[in-house]
């Protein structure tokens, strides 16, 4: 637990935001990340909404490939799906109500 709390330290700063100056469609998913992987659930979804799906989705894509399962499944087809409609949501949530962290 003690290299999750020092963690933040090694963050990547966002390259779009730094050159346009607003937030990007991913921009908060890494501190969202470490606060999930430090339990806590909440303060991650505050964060970055689309954490979960993402993971999620990401799991079930690797998984899929690794095991050579039928990637044109329906299920992950939906799963992305998903995925991209709460990123989406979350982002134009971001930008119209000037949500910053």
């Amino acid at each position: 637990m003690l290299i999750l709390s020092r963690a933040d330290i090694f963050l990547l700063p966002c390259p779009f935001k730094y050159l346009f100056g607003f937030d990007c469609p991913g921009c908060g998913f890494q501190r969202s990340v470490l606060a999930l992987f430090n339990g806590d659930f909440v303060h991650s979804f505050q964060l970055y909404p689309p954490t979960v799906p993402f993971l999620l989705s990401f799991i079930a894509g690797v998984g899929t490939w690794l095991f050579k399962f039928d990637q044109n499944a329906k299920w992950l087809k939906v799963m992305y799906f998903f995925t991209g409609f709460v990123m989406v949501v979350s982002y134009l949530y971001k930008m119209l109500f000037q949500h910053i962290h």
